[in-house]
């Protein structure tokens, strides 16, 4: 709803520019507006936050770890089998209270969000990326605007990050293929190399963890090769 309400400033032309998260954004937008930039990409990682402050590895069976997420509820089970994931609700600073306060032994949160609000965290509070890919789009903000605003290729050229604007098309389009679900426990991680899009990711499923790995020039071919890889294929 939140997503909505901008999009329809942009349309009435109450502000020029908006500025999402861009896993907040469905990966099929409305026609009338486009994404016009995709500037750096910030620190795409997942964050534990425990009481004790001591990361995954001081979780221990029983520990209550607060999340609404499938991904993360699926892919910390994998690291530490017998927690208990409960859902939490509430911005960071919420959730980050209710771990002092008991209320859950844990919460995990995305790396970029923290360090946008100055929370500091250690590096062994930090999940490793090829061990816990984040959502699509994870870390990355989306400068969305009209289709046909004057200056929509001045604010391109000037914002947009060609390397990680292929990045996370590529994230999206796995996602776009697999269904699009907000609830699929799927993580993706791409990035350039050498001139090459590469991406990293996992799903969850009945039988544990599937991983793939595919790299090369289009977003769209190595997404599908991905989205083949792991079996996920909704869409063609």
């Amino acid at each position: 709803m939140f997503v909505t309400a901008i999009e329809d400033a942009l349309r009435t032309g109450e502000i020029d520019i908006a500025v999402h998260s861009l896993k907040d954004l469905p990966t099929s937008g409305p026609p009338d507006l486009s994404l016009a930039a995709v500037p750096v990409r910030a620190d795409p990682r997942d964050v534990v936050i425990a009481r004790d402050r001591g990361g995954w590895r001081g979780l221990r069976a029983g520990d209550r770890v607060g999340t609404s997420s499938p991904r993360r509820d699926a892919f910390l089970k994998a690291l530490v089998p017998d927690i208990v994931c409960a859902e939490i609700r509430g911005n960071v600073d919420t959730r980050l209270r209710k771990v002092r306060d008991g209320e859950y032994d844990a919460t995990v949160l995305a790396a970029a969000g923290l360090r946008r609000l100055l929370i500091p965290f250690g590096e062994d509070e930090a999940l490793a990326l090829d061990v816990f890919p984040p959502a699509p789009g994870q870390g990355a903000l989306a400068v969305q605007m009209r289709a046909d605003h004057a200056l929509f290729a001045t604010v391109r050229a000037s914002l947009d990050d060609r390397a990680t604007h292929d990045a996370v098309d590529a994230e999206r389009e796995v996602l776009r293929l697999a269904g699009a679900s907000c609830v699929l426990p799927l993580g993706t991680y791409g990035r350039s190399e050498h001139g090459e899009i590469v991406v990293d990711a996992a799903i969850a499923t009945d039988t544990g963890i599937r991983r793939a790995h595919a790299r090369g020039t289009k977003p769209s071919e190595v997404a599908r090769e991905i989205a083949e890889a792991l079996g996920v294929m909704a869409h063609a």
